[in-house]
Formats: structure tokens, C-alpha cells, sequence
């Protein structure tokens, strides 16, 4: 089989796409014959060692993949052959095919295509996690989304919207809010013209926003939990600026407001049952056109490298997809 593969820790640029082994499943895995495989920005970490895990190199990339179950290991009851699937794989992604363990694998509803599937899982389930089980988001209540054009963030502001929320979201372009506000968004801030404190302050009369979904983190969470309301949230979903802020925690104090790291990988893991109670809610809210994965780009397996180089300057727009058939 093909696969992309990172040889040494460097830039996207370094990756190469070479035939290797299939790989053989385990008891408790399935072989994955992908179709298509999400594009996120661990992969832009992980590719450089500066992800939360390191894969032994070689490695192919890639941490979320859909496609058809080819096989299954001894141990494995809940999947079969020819089942069309979503899966979490870490890594590996990045290639014709992939073992990974049954238990992060979740059927795709019937009406819903690889591409589609290959967009959903970590974003959707990242920001489910994020509003239900950490921010605890309430109808009525105005939810702040920084970064809203991107994987997570759209994936935010349809959730946000369907849980009954207002919506504030927050770019760095009119083209960028422009998707956001396609997808839902009730106000917009535009964060490289305005300053995103003051603009909280205006949307909300003052009152700030009781949860804010951040995965960029560097000079936007600074001003953005200065946003926060009274016994407000904020959620810590990534750092895609490239910095790790420090908070004042006075700040919190003064606010009643809770600061809530977002880790769904681990969650997925430790309560399996929420997850799956997440999935269900997410693909009725699919089935009922309320969530609509935005697939900006494609790229062929030999151009993941670029996928990867897109989505790490900041420039993708939804989702990017690495297809393979």
C-alpha cells in the first residue's frame, strides 16, 4: 500500500510518499481501508515532535481517517467487514490503510459520504465535548467562538447554535466571518480590525460572554477572558497562534468564572459512554441538516504535505481532506 511518511521530525516539506507493509491488525483492531482522511493541526505538531505524543519514526501522519473495515482482529464484535466507518487513529491516517483499535471506530450514518466522515469526528467531537460536558452550555446564553472559520470553530458555532445559544464569532478576515455567518453565527467580530475586548464588550452590553470556545490562545485569550461574564467559561481548546498564554487568575477570581482545558481525546477514551451519547445527539443534528461539515479543500495522498503546510499557516477555511480513491 502507499502511505505518506515522515522519516525525520521537520516541516511538511520533508514528508514522502513511498509503498509500504499493509499493516495486520490486532485482536482488539480493525484494518481500515481509508477513503479519505481528515487534515488537523496536531498533524502540523506532530510531524515537528511538539504534540502531547510521539509515534516512533517512521510514521505516516494523519489522526482521523473514514473508509470501509477490510478485516477485524480475534477480539472485535461490534464491526464487521464492510462496515463503512469513522475512526481516530493518533496517526497513520495518511495511507491506503490502517489498523486502528475497534473501540475509536464509530459507523457513518447511510446518508453521510467518506469526505464528510473524515470531517467530522475530531472537530465535531472536540466541540461537543467542549460545550456539553465542559461549558455546560445553556440555551440563552451567548457563546463567544474565536477562530470560527476553522475546523473546530465552525464545528462550534453549528453546535452552539443548535444547543439554543447566541453566537458570537470571532475572525481575522470578512471572508473568514463570512463562512461563520453561513453557518449560523448571530454577530460577528473581525479581530484583526477591532479590538476583540471592546467588541465583546459592545455585543454583550457590557455583560461579557458566558462561555468562550479558544483554540487559537496567545494575545486573543488575553483579551478574551477579559471578556468573560459573571460566572462565565472559558474553554482552552488549542493554541493555533503559537503561543501558550499565562492567565492572571485574578481575572477569574473577580468574574466567578471557571477556566476549562478541552482534551477530547482523553475523553473519548476515560467515558466512552458521554462520547457515544455526544455521537448520537451530533448525527441527529446531521440528519436534521443542522450540522454541515464544510469540506474547503482536497488533496490527493501524494499532496498531503500541502494539506498539512495550508492548514499550519493558518489559511484553510473548514476543513481540509486528504481523498485516496
Amino acid at each position: 500500500m502507499k502511505a505518506v511518511l515522515c522519516k525525520a521530525l521537520g516541516p511538511a516539506r520533508n514528508l514522502v510518499l513511498e509503498e509500504v507493509e499493509s499493516p495486520v491488525p490486532k485482536k482488539n483492531e480493525i484494518l481500515l481501508e481509508v477513503h479519505a482522511a481528515g487534515v488537523n493541526f496536531p498533524d502540523t505538531l506532530i510531524i515537528e515532535g511538539k504534540y502531547q505524543f510521539q509515534p516512533p519514526l517512521p510514521f505516516s501522519p494523519g489522526g482521523e481517517a473514514a473508509g470501509i473495515v477490510r478485516a477485524v482482529g480475534e477480539k472485535v464484535s461490534t464491526l464487521k467487514v464492510g462496515d463503512r466507518v469513522m475512526a481516530l487513529t493518533g496517526w497513520g491516517s495518511f495511507a491506503e490503510e490502517v489498523a486502528v483499535p475497534a473501540y475509536n471506530a464509530i459507523p457513518i450514518p447511510a446518508q453521510m459520504d467518506f469526505s464528510s466522515a473524515a470531517a467530522f469526528g475530531m472537530t465535531y467531537g472536540t466541540s461537543m465535548h467542549a460545550l456539553q460536558q465542559r461549558g455546560q452550555l445553556k440555551a440563552g446564553e451567548t457563546l463567544l467562538v474565536l477562530g470560527a472559520s476553522g475546523g473546530v470553530g465552525l464545528a462550534a458555532v453549528e453546535i452552539g447554535k443548535a444547543m439554543g445559544a447566541r453566537v458570537i464569532a470571532a475572525a481575522s478576515s470578512a471572508e473568514k466571518l463570512a463562512v461563520a455567518k453561513a453557518a449560523g453565527a448571530d454577530e460577528l467580530i473581525n479581530y484583526s480590525e477591532h479590538s476583540l475586548k471592546d467588541e465583546i464588550k459592545r455585543l454583550t452590553g457590557g455583560n461579557g460572554a458566558d462561555v468562550i470556545y479558544d483554540p487559537v490562545g496567545g494575545d486573543l485569550f488575553d483579551q478574551a477572558v477579559r471578556g468573560i461574564a459573571w460566572n462565565g467559561r472559558l474553554l482552552v481548546v488549542g493554541f493555533a497562534s503559537g503561543r501558550i498564554p499565562e492567565l492572571p487568575v485574578n481575572l477569574a477570581l473577580l468574574k466567578g468564572a471557571a477556566v476549562l482545558g478541552v482534551f477530547w481525546g482523553a475523553f473519548a477514551q476515560r467515558q466512552p459512554a458521554d462520547n457515544a451519547a455526544n455521537f448520537q445527539q451530533l448525527f441527529t443534528w446531521y440528519a436534521e441538516g443542522k450540522l454541515k461539515p464544510l469540506v474547503s479543500q482536497s488533496f490527493e495522498l501524494a499532496q498531503a504535505g500541502a494539506a498539512i503546510d495550508v492548514l499550519g499557516q493558518r489559511k484553510a477555511v473548514g476543513k481540509l481532506v486528504v481523498t485516496m480513491r
